[in-house]
C-alpha cells in the first residue's frame, strides 16, 4: 500500500494487519494515506511546514540547476493547471517539475531518486492525439500527471540544449529528455502486440485502442495492458499494479456483454521479498463492465504473462527482486492450474456464446402476431427480453447488464 513508508512502524503495521483481515477496507485506507500525503505537501509548498521539513524540491536545486522545459503543459495531478514543463539535466539530483511560468517556483514535482515509474498512455476518445505522462513514486509522494498534443513542437515553446528536430512531437521531445535523465527506470508505454482492443475508436477509426473502458467501483476509466503491468487512469490516484505486485488474475460476472476482471494484489508494500504471513497477505481489486469483444485479447495477455497462475506470483516477484526463481515443483503446479484455469475460462465464454446464439434464434422465429402470448408465458430471463425488445438495443450498455441479475455465468 502507498503511504504507509511515511507512517510510524507501529501505526503501518497495524494497518497491514487490519486489511489483512479485512480486505474490504484497503481502499478507504490508501485513500487516507494518500490524503495525508497531499495535505502535507501542501502545507510544505505554502511554508506551512517547519523549515527543517521542507520539501527537497525547494531546498536542494541549486541556482546553478539548470532545466529543459516546455511552455504551457497541462496537469491534471495533483492540481489542473497549465504550467512549464521543467525536467532537471542533473541526473543526479534533479527533478521533475510544474512551475510557474511567470516567478518561475516550483508548484510541485518529484525528484529522480524517487521516480519509480514512468508511462506514456494515448489519452482515449480525443479526436486529436494526446499523450499523458504517469510519474510514480516509489513511496507516498505525490503521483504527477501532464498531457501533451500528438502535434510537432513549437521551437519557441521548448528549451533545452539539446538539437531540436522540427518534425518532432511533443511527445517524443518529453520522452527523449526524460529517457537522457532517469537512470533507475525509462518510459514505458503500451503497445499493440501486448493488447489491441477489437472495438473500433470512433474518434479514431484508423488508429487501434490500447486500452479498454472499466468501473472501478463508481469511478469510471480506462485500464491499459503495459509490457510491465496493468494501470488503470485517468482519475486520482493513478493505479498501477506491476507484475511482480500480482498474485493471481481471475474472471466473474463473464456475461453476453460484459465481464468483470478481479485483480488479487498482495497488499504489502515492502520493498523487499516477503518473509511474514501479513507481507504474503492479498486483497481483491474487481474493475466491471468491460466490454465481452475485448474478452479474447486480455486473456491472451494475462496468459502470457501467467497472471492468471497464482503458483507462478513467486517468481514473478523474484524477478522483481532479482533473487532464485521457482522451483520445479512449482512449475508442475504451474502448469496443472494453468489447465485447470483455462478450462473454466472457456467454459464461460462458451456459455455466455451459446446463450447469444439461443436469443438471435428466438428472433428469427418470432411471431409478431402471438406477441401478447408470449409476454404472458415464459422465465422471464434476459435473453426474452432482448428478444422482445430490440427498440433498445442500442441502448446504455450498463443499464442493460445491470437490468439483468439472472444471467450469470457459474463458474
Amino acid at each position: 500500500m502507498k503511504g504507509l513508508q511515511n507512517l510510524p512502524q507501529t501505526l503501518s503495521s497495524r494497518i497491514e494487519t487490519t486489511v489483512q483481515q479485512h480486505p474490504e477496507l484497503f481502499d478507504l485506507f490508501q485513500d487516507i494515506t494518500t490524503h495525508i500525503s497531499t495535505l502535507t505537501r501542501t502545507q510544505q509548498t505554502n511554508g506551512n511546514a517547519p523549515s527543517s521539513k521542507k520539501r527537497k524540491l525547494e531546498d536542494e536545486p541549486s541556482t546553478a540547476d539548470t532545466f529543459d522545459s516546455i511552455a504551457d503543459i497541462s496537469f491534471s495531478i495533483p492540481q489542473r493547471k497549465k504550467l512549464k514543463l521543467e525536467i532537471s539535466r542533473n541526473s543526479e539530483t534533479g527533478a521533475i517539475r510544474g512551475a510557474n511560468a511567470t516567478t518561475g517556483e516550483a508548484d510541485f514535482g518529484i525528484r529522480y531518486s524517487d521516480v519509480d515509474t514512468c508511462i506514456c498512455l494515448p489519452v482515449p476518445e480525443k479526436a486529436q492525439p494526446q499523450y499523458s505522462f504517469c510519474i510514480l513514486p516509489t513511496s507516498g509522494d505525490e503521483q504527477l500527471l501532464f498531457s501533451v498534443p500528438g502535434t510537432k513542437i513549437k521551437p519557441e515553446a521548448v528549451h533545452t540544449d539539446q538539437p531540436l528536430d522540427e518534425e518532432q512531437s511533443y511527445k517524443d521531445v518529453v520522452m527523449t529528455m526524460l529517457n537522457k535523465r532517469l537512470k533507475k527506470t525509462k518510459v514505458v508505454e503500451p503497445n499493440e502486440k501486448d493488447f489491441a482492443s477489437t472495438i473500433t475508436q470512433p474518434h479514431r477509426k484508423g488508429e487501434k485502442a490500447v486500452h479498454v473502458k472499466t468501473f472501478r467501483g463508481s469511478k469510471d476509466g480506462f485500464l491499459f495492458f503495459l509490457p510491465t503491468g496493468i494501470i488503470f487512469a485517468f482519475k486520482k490516484p493513478l493505479l498501477y499494479y506491476p507484475f511482480h505486485s500480482i498474485a493471481s488474475i481471475s474472471y466473474t460476472s463473464v456475461l453476453q456483454r460484459t465481464f468483470n476482471l478481479n485483480l488479487n494484489i498482495y497488499t504489502s508494500s515492502s520493498s523487499s521479498p516477503p518473509t511474514t504471513e501479513a507481507e504474503n497477505s492479498t486483497h481483491e481489486i474487481e474493475f466491471s463492465m468491460i466490454d465481452q469483444a475485448d474478452f479474447s485479447g486480455i486473456d491472451t495477455y494475462i496468459k502470457r504473462h501467467n497472471l492468471q497462475d497464482a503458483s507462478m506470483a513467486e517468481q514473478r516477484r523474484a524477478q522483481k527482486y532479482n533473487v532464485n526463481g521457482t522451483t520445479a515443483s512449482t512449475k508442475d503446479d504451474k502448469e496443472g492450474g494453468e489447465g485447470a484455469e483455462e478450462g473454466e475460462l472457456q467454459k464461460a465464454q462458451r456459455e455466455a456464446q451459446d446463450m447469444e446464439d439461443e436469443d438471435e434464434e428466438e428472433d428469427e422465429n418470432f411471431d409478431p402476431g402471438s406477441e401478447g402470448e408470449s409476454e404472458g408465458s415464459g422465465s422471464g430471463s434476459e435473453e426474452e427480453d432482448d428478444g422482445g425488445g430490440n427498440v433498445d438495443a442500442d441502448g446504455n450498455l450498463i443499464e442493460m447488464e445491470l437490468g439483468s441479475e439472472a444471467e450469470d455465468v457459474s463458474e
